[in-house]
Formats: structure tokens, C-alpha cells, sequence
């Protein structure tokens, strides 16, 4: 079918699509058990990325309610579980034009608790469905996704306002499908994909692509240029179609498969060089960006060597570090390696008391870090805190070397705690943006109320939720945490253990965050006055 619909009524889920629908004789078995997909034969799915299913099953598993209709030939049957088990099904006949498959689920509040739908996820993840799938129409709640030009418009909408310094580049081809462009930003943007699925995490083919793109300058230019000075500024998107994908785990968020690196890179290499030939303006304009970037690497060379050897002379060690034993991509215990960026010592010091200290390292700030909005990229180099922190993380040659699958920043819950919050991510957006985009950062959620008597004691994180405190325990003493320097190290553990709340930075697209830091972080202006008059809340007591 070329239309799928979807609709989300409270916490209700509606998915419905017009293609063959699923054979009646095996559709409860295809929604409950375990190797009865259809894609084992190659005929069918010949470019997939799970297995059997599992999926379906494991939302069946995990709703309170699920049901499953298909129509097909004239004849309709639903199947109606109960968190997996098969509580009703029926059968009869339909107009001989419905056709496809629905499914319907409400997720286990047993099992999730208290839980919302992120509308801006659903948003962002249909419409990559939709620049995957040009032609298809994917309707929302109203909303419709459609796409013409594929990942060019991905491109297109994740740079919103920001400029390109040239037309975007853009192949489609039956196994490969690649967009990309340049910025005045920093650093390197890349959308990845395989069969669909989106690999935030990159893997073989974004190397491959990256590669191709490296060598296709190089020929064309006739020059050897640094890999650096080609990629930086860089925003791209590549989609491929594989067959048995193999992907570093069950999360499918990277590829490893690396028989694919080979004809990728050729591929990319070849109709780079093609449009090049027949796009003269936007090739001069792509070598004079790379041309600049060779310049400014140059000249930051001496800065860098200058930063590195004050570093040498403070420790050997990283600053006010402590770091852990496992870091990301060392395997499981990698993937769950996280680093603390924490206000000061006070706090910091409980952190490190409580931390687990194979996945957990701390990074104590010393103070409020600079505003780097505005600023070009030696300004790391100039600044102590900025430059530990990016050696702290490892990024400083780009992602490859990060050293913690979570970057949380734990700060105070107070205006000052807030300033430093903005001032680091907007450190982050300014030269490593790609540590956000591809979902590294976090902000730490930390209570703000203790309520307790002699026999229980529950932390809060909002006023209502001491407000439910207050009125569920007898006689309740109540203590107002202000800072995370007040909250004692055995405290600490509970909240930055498994029961830790983060919260994901994400934004819809790159044109949000281009504004949002002009506005809020730019020289003061008058609409940022207006903002504060119109918007500013004062309690009196």
C-alpha cells in the first residue's frame, strides 16, 4: 500500500496500513510466537532488518491490550490479547476492497508506570519513514508525511534555516542512496540508515560513505586533501539496502557488516565525481569550504600544540576527573558508561563516593563554564575547563573516540544550576553537535524534596509529587534539597543508580537550534527583554 496510518488517542496506538494483510490461517501466531515471521524467505524480505517479528511480539507482550485484524480476499479476522495471551478471536466476511493489516495497543502501565508519548520522537521517526519511502504517505492525527526527494529533503528539514554553502549533493540509486552538503557549522552531521532502521550510531556504511566522499573530492580536485578539511562543516544522510545486515547489537543502532564498505565507498566515490563534473558553481563552492577549513586547521595547529603542553604541565592526569573502568565500546558494560559533568566539588565528591565505579566517572566543574556562542573553535584551546572537558570525553578528532555512551549533566536545580546547564550545552551544539544529535546527552533529574517519617522515606522531584507524599505518610517531616551538595553520599546512590532519572537533549531539527542560540545565548537584544517582561514569574510570599 502506499498510505499507513497512524493514530494516537491518549495512550492509545492505532497502526493501520493497505497492504495484503497478514494470512488468516497464521495471524494470531505471527502476533504471539516466537519464529513464525515470513522473513526467512529471501523472495519476500529480501531487505529487512529484523528476523521473525519479534518486535510485534514483544508489543503484544507488553500492552495490556493489543488486537490484530487483517483483511484479505473478501474475509476479515481479529485476533484480541491480554499482555500476550490470546483472549478472543473472530472471524467473517468484508468488502472484497479492504485489504491490509491493523493493530491496536495500550502499553502496560503494570510494567511502564506513569508514562507519556514524546510527541516530537513520533514526528522526527515518521517522517525519516517517509524520506525513506518516497511515494509512501504516512498520516498522523492529521498530519501527513510524504516525501519527493528523499534524504535531499531530510537534509532540508534538519537545516531549516541554517544556509548551505552550496546545492545539495543527492544520489538515488536501488542499494544506495546519499545527500550532503556543507555548512559554515563545525564539525560533522550524518543521518544513517540500513533497510530503514536508524543507525544513530553509524557503523561500516556511514564509514564507507565518509570514505567515498574523501576520495571522490581527492580525484576530482586533483589534491590530497586531509580527511578533516573535507568533513568539517559537514551535514550528511546515507540510506543502503542490505541483505542479512549484521548490526553490533540487539538495538540494531550500528552496522557492522563489512562486506559492504567496498562497493559503498566505489559507488560514492563514482556519482560524486559525476555530479562534481556537472555542477561546476557547487564544485568550486564545495573546494573553497575545504580550502578554508585546511587554513584554519593550520592555524589552530599551534594553539592545539600550545593547549596540549599546558595541559602536560598541570597532570598527568585530566583535571578534576575521576574516571571509570569501562568506557563506550568495550561492550556491555561500555554501552553503560556514563560521565558526570557536576558543579563543583561538594557535589562531586558525593558522586564519587556513591558512583558504580566501573560505568560512572565524574568531571567536577570549576565554576560556570565560558559562553562559547560566537566564538570560533580555538577558543577551546584558550580555555582550561572547555579543553579538559572535551579531552575528558575524547572527542576531540570527532565521535569515533568518545569514551562514554552518556554525557549527563548534573547541576544544581537553582537559576545558577540552570545558566550552567545552558552554557554547556551550547558548548556542545557549537563544536560537537553530533555528541546531541546522536543522542549522548542527558540532564540529570535530582530531587528536590525529601518526604519521610520512621518508617518511609520517598524522594520527590516536583511539588505535586510531595504534595502525594504528604498526604500518603503519617506524620511527615519534609526536607528541601537546594543544592546537590546537601544530598549526603548514601542518598546520592539512589539517584544515580538504577533507578536514575535523565532526560534526553533533543531538538526536531538544526534550524531550532541556530535560533534558540541566538536568542538565548547572543548578545542581549530587545526581543529577549520583551521575553523575560512578558514571561517573568515572581512568588511573594
Amino acid at each position: 500500500g502506499k498510505i499507513i496510518e497512524v493514530m494516537l488517542d491518549g495512550q492509545d496506538v492505532t497502526v493501520r496500513d493497505y497492504g495484503r494483510g497478514i494470512p488468516h490461517g497464521k495471524l494470531v501466531e505471527c502476533a504471539s510466537q516466537i519464529n513464525t515471521g515470513a522473513k526467512y524467505n529471501d523472495d519476500v524480505f529480501q531487505f529487512s532488518v529484523g528476523l521473525n517479528g519479534v518486535g510485534t511480539k514483544a508489543v503484544n507482550a507488553l500492552s495490556s491490550d493489543f488486537e490484530v485484524t487483517s483483511w484479505r480476499e473478501g474475509k476479515f479476522v481479529t485476533a484480541s490479547f491480554e499482555r500476550g495471551e490470546l483472549k478472543k478471536e473472530k472471524k467473517g466476511r468484508a468488502p472484497d476492497a479492504d485489504r491490509g493489516t491493523q493493530v491496536s495497543f495500550v502499553p502496560d502501565t503494570e510494567i511502564f508506570g506513569k508514562y507519556e508519548w514524546v510527541e516530537k520522537y513520533i514526528d522526527n521517526r515518521l517522517q525519516y519513514y517517509a524520506f525513506l519511502n518516497t511515494g509512501l504517505s504516512l498520516l498522523y492525527n492529521g498530519n501527513v508525511y510524504k516525501s519527493k526527494e528523499g534524504l535531499k529533503d531530510l537534509l532540508r528539514k534538519e537545516m531549516g534555516e541554517t544556509r548551505p554553502l552550496y546545492e545539495v549533493v543527492h544520489f538515488q540509486g536501488d542499494r544506495l542512496e546519499f545527500a550532503f552538503t556543507h555548512s559554515g557549522e563545525y564539525g560533522e552531521n550524518y543521518y544513517s540508515f540500513v533497510n530503514g532502521q536508524y543507525t544513530n550510531d553509524g557503523g561500516t556504511h556511514q564509514s564507507a560513505f565518509r570514505e567515498g566522499v574523501l576520495k571522490g573530492v581527492q580525484e576530482f580536485s586533483g589534491v590530497a586533501f586531509s580527511p578533516e578539511d573535507v568533513r568539517d562543516g559537514m551535514i550528511g544522510a546515507v540510506a543502503v539496502k542490505v541483505q542479512d545486515p549484521v548490526f553490533e547489537s540487539q538495538t540494531k543502532n550500528k552496522l557492522g557488516s563489512t562486506d559492504v564498505r567496498p562497493w559503498i565507498v566505489q559507488e560514492v566515490k563514482q556519482e560524486l565525481l559525476v555530479w562534481l563534473h556537472k555542477h561546476k558553481v557547487a564544485a568550486d563552492a564545495m573546494l573553497e569550504k575545504i580550502r578554508a577549513n585546511e587554513r584554519l586547521r593550520k592555524e589552530l595547529s599551534a594553539i592545539k600544540k600550545e593547549a596540549k603542553e599546558r595541559a602536560k604541565k598541570v597532570a598527568i592526569r585530566i583535571p578534576k576527573l575521576t574516571d571509570c573502568k569501562s568506557h563506550y565500546g568495550s561492550g556491555k558494560l561500555g554501552d553503560d558508561s556514563t560521565i558526570f559533568l557536576t558543579e563543583g566539588d561538594s557535589a562531586g565528591g558525593a558522586m564519587v563516593q556513591s558512583r558504580n565505579v566501573h560505568t560512572q566517572a565524574i568531571f567536577r566543574l570549576k565554576g560556570k563554564p565560558l559562553n562559547t556562542f560566537g566564538l570560533k573553535r580555538d577558543a577551546i584551546y584558550r580555555n582550561e575547563e572547555l579543553y579538559n572537558i572535551m579531552q575528558a570525553l575524547g572527542i576531540e578528532d570527532g565521535l569515533e573516540g568518545l569514551r562514554y555512551n552518556r554525557v549527563v549533566i548534573a547541576t544544581d536545580a537553582d537559576v545558577d544550576g540552570m545558566h550552567i546547564r545552558n552554557l554547556l550545552i551550547t558548548y556542545f551544539l557549537r563544536y560537537f553537535e553530533e555528541l546531541v544529535t546522536k543522542g549522548h546527552v542527558y540532564i540529570l533529574e535530582t530531587p528536590l524534596f525529601r518526604v519521610r517519617n520512621k518508617k518511609v522515606t520517598r524522594y520527590c522531584y516536583s511539588e505535586s509529587e510531595r504534595d502525594t507524599a504528604l498526604a500518603e505518610i503519617s506524620n511527615p517531616e519534609v526536607t528541601r534539597f537546594k543544592g546537590l551538595g546537601e544530598i549526603n553520599p548514601k542518598e546520592f546512590g539512589q539517584f544515580i543508580g538504577d533507578d536514575m532519572r535523565l532526560e534526553q537533549v533533543r531538538f526536531r531539527d538544526l534550524s531550532e537550534v541556530e535560533r534558540c542560540l541566538t536568542f538565548f545565548m547572543g548578545k542581549n537584544t530587545p526581543e529577549r527583554r520583551d521575553f523575560i517582561v512578558d514571561n517573568l514569574q515572581v512568588d511573594v510570599a
